[in-house]
């Protein structure tokens, strides 16, 4: 790949990390300096300097032009009246459907692009903010391609913040999509003009007719997703099966599957063009097939979505079709570079994605075996290209996702033939009126496919899941790969499994013995908390249930691998409501969990006096006492109180305790309650913190975990000034994202998520 391509792709990176945007007349500055250096070609090193400015100055422009695109505060929780059109395709879920919507008229400042949910039957426990009134159930659903009038409640872009956790408000940005809300029940709600001819309204048709012609067949979505690139179709648990597989590529539309139609209409062009007597003589064949390839990949990766994979191949191939029309050579590394520089120009922000990497990567590998070598037998060529690319993508993937696949070589040897010369092709003919019989044979032979990697799946050691590597270590891996990637003979090539080392062998830190780190996560309205010791990690609560996924699933087991948690001694479960408690089940099915403490069914019961030490930490239940599970109380009356003592400070954990709760709690340990650090109670809601429990407690961080602009007003101000005049320095998650304190020997570190790894997109 040419360096200038690369190094303005560094650019584009850069400006991606920068805290805040910086000045405009700066990065018109650095752009025109840079454009100087690239034009002046004597030096190379001044050239790459440029291309870096030049990328970092035109991600810079349309971060400023896009973050001009915003809400302001003061229109977030109003109620405002929207006019525009449904863009993509609307996802239906458990509770309504949620949908992307292009503002023509609003009577307010709102941005260009917004994103929508409509409940139809709200559960307020789960909802962070909102009413709990349903949508009027007359009214149909809204389509791609129509123009609704809503009466709409916004927020700005926000979303949790765990360490190695997915940046939903980068990804937000990403598609352009500058504020979130919901719809309220209201009159003027009304679809005002049915869906006039787009792609968006051809691909919503497309759906629409496939779902029909397969009624409750399992993999359906897997065909839509193929069809029309909807991943969203396709169950969380197929996509558990296809990333311990390795094959998640291939159930969307990869730049396989483009290439692939491409290329078979660029073969029937081709040969029918052969076959008139006229045609050749106006223009030569070779050039019409190549023409009409381009065109039909153009069209079917629009009717994808335009994802990064589809991108990159198309710009691929129209590289390659317009150095054919020119009667240029052009190597695989300039097509694959000017592909960079391509997608990037389109859209900087390609970047921030996983598929933009791997996408890249892929071919980048590719590319690199096969260069300078001779041709050799299919099927070793075959075997190569897979090796290369497993091996090449391992440093990725582990530091994107902390997992890959031991067995992708093997279900990609099989899968991406019968993928991408069988079932595409009939799913693309089944989705053509009157061809939706080819539908059923498409999901037969997916059928016996996935029965072939559901047992290659439940092989052991099938997935490979780890610690996030340190950053160093990524860039150094890729390096030793490409060594064994050498032409055989050449000399040393070993090297290359020990700069793959430190990606396995440097493992977190935890800390020392009588040392105490605790993670309380952002988890949005509801409670995740992560103590480690020296040997030992108990986890208090799994947040909330999330309406078809949870807390546990999204956050908690993602943290836990990241930090190279294999599995925990204890989980705490303090009390039942789903705010705490959601996650459970996820936790428990995704790790190894020695006891299970709390009050809740199926779990040993916490109560006052239970205790135990690990690495000189000693662990303490205060609440609840033995005779509170005979008598009828609350959930929240039922929390599990902790205190956790350490040579270097002590920690309260008191759960959703409230009035009656508290003075009982007060009564029985009111000389036992001092800490260092307190996690509010009930999310410093009413009924909790009276004056004595804080002048008891007497801790110098307290921290609120809450979602942000949650429906119930947590914390309270009233809570929080208490909280504040005892001298305590407060820490809410959904302004700081995941708190993260460290108890050693004469200091208490507090590091905040958002202040670690805060981006000119984040909300500050």
């Amino acid at each position: 790949m040419p360096w200038g391509a690369l190094a303005f792709a560094l650019g584009v990176w850069l400006l991606q990390q920068t805290a805040v945007l910086p000045a405009p007349t700066f990065l018109m500055a650095g752009g025109v300096a840079g454009l100087l250096l690239v034009l002046q070609r004597r030096y190379r090193g001044l050239i790459l300097v440029g291309s870096c400015l030049l990328g970092f100055g035109w991600a810079g422009g349309f971060a400023h032009w896009r973050m001009s695109d915003a809400l302001p505060v003061e229109w977030e929780g109003r109620d405002v009246e929207v006019v525009g059109v449904v863009t993509d395709l609307p996802q239906r879920f458990e509770r309504g459907v949620r949908f992307t919507f292009a503002v023509e008229q609003a009577e307010g400042l709102v941005p260009k692009r917004i994103a929508l949910s409509w409940y139809r039957h709200i559960e307020p426990e789960i909802e962070e903010e909102g009413d709990e009134e349903s949508a009027p159930s007359a009214l149909p659903l809204p389509r791609a391609g129509e123009r609704w009038r809503f009466l709409v409640r916004l927020k700005r872009p926000h979303g949790n913040l765990n360490p190695h956790g997915f940046d939903y408000e980068g990804w937000l940005l990403e598609r352009g999509i500058r504020a979130t809300g919901y719809v309220r029940k209201s009159v003027l709600t009304g679809r005002l003009a049915e869906a006039t001819y787009s792609v968006g309204a051809l691909r919503e048709s497309i759906r629409s007719r496939m779902l029909r012609a397969l009624p409750d067949h399992p993999y359906a979505g897997v065909l839509v997703a193929l069809a029309i690139g909807d991943q969203q179709a396709i169950a969380p648990e197929l996509w558990r099966l296809f990333a311990a597989t390795g094959i998640t590529h291939l159930m969307s539309i990869s730049g396989l599957h483009v290439t692939m139609i491409g290329g078979l209409l660029a073969l029937l062009v081709g040969w029918g063009w052969r076959r008139s007597v006229r045609l050749p003589l106006i223009w030569p064949a070779q050039k019409a097939a190549a023409v009409a390839g381009l065109l039909g990949a153009a069209a079917y990766a629009l009717l994808a979505g335009f994802g990064v994979p589809a991108q990159r191949t198309l710009f691929m191939l129209a590289i390659v079709v317009a150095a054919m029309l020119s009667g240029r050579a052009l190597t695989a590394a300039q097509i694959l570079g000017t592909a960079l520089v391509a997608v990037l120009l389109v859209d900087p922000w390609a970047v921030l994605a996983a598929g933009f990497w791997l996408s890249f990567a892929a071919v980048a590998f590719l590319f690199s075996i096969a260069s300078g070598r001779a041709a050799r037998h299919w099927v070793l060529e075959w075997l190569r290209a897979q090796w290369a690319i497993t091996l090449g993508l391992i440093p990725v993937l582990l530091a994107m996702f902390q997992q890959f696949s031991l067995v992708s070589p093997v279900a990609n040897a099989l899968a991406i033939p019968v993928i991408s010369l069988l079932v595409t092709p009939l799913v693309l003919l089944g989705s053509v009126p009157g061809f939706a019989w080819l539908l059923g044979v498409a999901h037969a032979v997916l059928d016996g496919l996935m029965m072939f990697l559901v047992w290659l799946a439940g092989l052991p050691g099938a997935l490979w899941q780890q610690h996030a590597p340190p950053p160093w270590s990524v860039p150094l891996a890729v390096l030793g790969a490409l060594w064994l990637l050498l032409p055989r003979g050449f000399p040393a090539r070993w090297l290359g499994v020990a700069l793959f080392l430190p990606l396995f062998f440097i493992f977190p830190e935890r800390p020392g013995a009588g040392e105490l780190s605790l993670s309380v996560l952002d988890v949005g309205q509801g409670q995740a908390i992560h103590v480690q010791t020296a040997t030992h990690d108990l986890f208090y609560d799994t947040g909330p249930e999330l309406g078809g996924t949870d807390a546990g699933a999204r956050h908690v087991l993602p943290y836990l691998r990241s930090i190279g948690v294999r599995q925990l001694d204890t989980l705490v479960i303090s009390h039942a409501d789903k705010d705490h408690a959601g996650g459970m089940d996820a936790v428990l099915a995704g790790l190894p969990v020695a006891d299970l403490v709390g009050s809740v069914p199926k779990s040993r019961r916490c109560e006052d006096g239970m205790s135990w030490t690990w690495d000189n930490v000693k662990f303490q239940f205060l609440h609840p006492v033995a005779a509170d599970y005979e008598r009828r109380r609350t959930t929240n009356a039922m929390s599990c109180v902790l205190l956790i003592e350490s040579p270097h400070g002590r920690l309260l954990i008191p759960g959703d305790i409230e009035g009656a709760a508290e003075a009982a709690l007060l009564a029985r340990h009111a000389t036992a309650l001092q800490a260092d650090i307190l996690i509010a109670p009930h999310h410093g809601g009413r009924k909790t913190a009276s004056a004595d429990f804080v002048m008891a407690v007497g801790a110098r961080e307290v921290i609120f975990p809450v979602g942000y602009r949650n429906r119930f007003g947590h914390p309270l101000p009233v809570v929080a000034e208490r909280f504040a005049a005892s001298g305590a320095r407060l820490h809410r998650t959904d302004q700081t994202g995941a708190v993260r304190v460290r108890l050693r020997e004469g200091m208490v570190d507090i590091v905040h998520e958002r202040q670690r790894r805060t981006r000119y997109w984040h909300m500050h």
